[in-house]
């Protein structure tokens, strides 16, 4: 090979080693572009999607654009595609900052890492109906479905309750879930939660009043219908066990607001006439189960009731109760209810007045 042979030899790897170095580089910025270059937003920095159960890849990625978490659509499907995370994604509500890359917003997706748990509370005294509702709403599942399920007697057994409904078994608290939990999954936390509540000491302290569970709930619920005062719910745990051992019937409003459909609103002595188990106006002992789900107070207030001689208690017309250990005590407070409870109408009807 002479020397102009050697030159164009030289010339040519060197131009080709150029090409090769050119090529690599590009790839380097394609995969940098691809995979780890920052997505940024701002307003607010940090943007939520929610990701069904079963959610296809193509869905996500539909909502990661819209809510302008990803620079690039294509960008994100490479990303995806090498990462291998088009079919591993999870279910759930997902917060990501702004900067992340496409690599660390599939890690996070395809490891639930980016997830975070949505906050719901059923507050003491919600009936099941308005429970499932919540829950439907805030989780994203089926509330239909979710009712259903607490009126199930196949699956209520495989939870271990002897119930034919689940009124009165979801004690109320404040529960954390992932987004779209499933309808069973919920169910079998919230009754675990009053599970775990209900210890050994509070199931030997039933088997002293001689009253099971289902009937301390029943109780418990009734009692938690009649005040929202801490302080009182003891004492008309009271009165109740007071008139159970006397075999009196219990004539709990609570229980007529259970069953009135139109509720709720003032009793009417009508409602006293209907024909539901359920009304304690009618029918001596317990109702057939909860009217609520009652918490944790009146629970124990139930298992642990004050001790007196009252039989009977009235509203006094300040959120509070009037107690009373005979009936003519009682019709007096309820006289003297009527009569304030008059004069807060008047003034209502003066005020309203003076201002229209």
């Amino acid at each position: 090979m002479n020397v102009g042979d050697l030159g164009r030899f030289v010339r040519t790897y060197r131009r080709i080693g150029i090409a090769l170095l050119a090529c690599v580089a590009l790839i380097l910025v394609l995969a940098t572009w691809i995979l780890w270059w920052p997505n940024t937003f701002s307003d607010p920095d940090e943007r939520v999607i929610y990701v069904a159960r079963g959610a296809t890849f193509r869905t996500v990625l539909d909502s990661l654009d819209r809510e302008g978490i990803i620079s690039s659509r294509w960008t994100f499907r490479m990303a995806a595609r090498f990462k291998g995370g088009t079919t591993s994604i999870q279910f759930g509500k997902y917060v990501f900052r702004s900067g992340l890359s496409n690599t660390e917003i599939l890690e996070g997706l395809t490891t639930g890492s980016a997830r975070k748990l949505v906050t719901v509370s059923i507050p003491e005294g919600w009936r099941i109906t308005a429970v499932t509702k919540r829950f439907g709403r805030v989780l994203g599942i089926d509330s239909v479905l979710l009712r259903s399920l607490c009126y199930d007697t196949t699956f209520i057994r495989v939870l271990g309750v002897g119930v034919h409904n689940l009124e009165g078994y979801f004690l109320p608290d404040t529960y954390q879930f992932h987004w779209n939990t499933t309808e069973d999954e919920v169910i079998e936390r919230v009754v675990g939660s009053l599970r775990r509540f209900y210890n050994d000491s509070l199931k030997a302290r039933e088997r002293q009043l001689n009253m099971s569970m289902h009937q301390v709930l029943t109780l418990a619920s009734i009692v938690e219908g009649e005040t929202r005062l801490d302080s009182e719910r003891r004492t008309i745990a009271g009165v109740y066990h007071n008139r159970l051992k006397k075999r009196m019937r219990l004539e709990a409003d609570p229980t007529i607001q259970y069953i009135i459909t139109d509720g709720p609103r003032r009793i009417l002595y009508s409602d006293l006439r209907t024909p539901s188990p359920y009304n304690t106006y009618r029918y001596y002992g317990l109702p057939p189960g909860p009217i609520n789900n009652p918490g944790r107070s009146s629970i124990l207030a139930t298992l642990y009731p004050e001790q007196h001689p009252y039989i009977f208690f009235v509203a006094d017309g300040s959120g509070a109760h009037k107690f009373s250990s005979t009936y003519t005590e009682h019709l007096r407070a309820v006289r003297e209810f009527r009569r304030a409870r008059r004069a807060a109408e008047e003034r209502n009807r003066a005020n309203r007045g003076s201002t229209g």
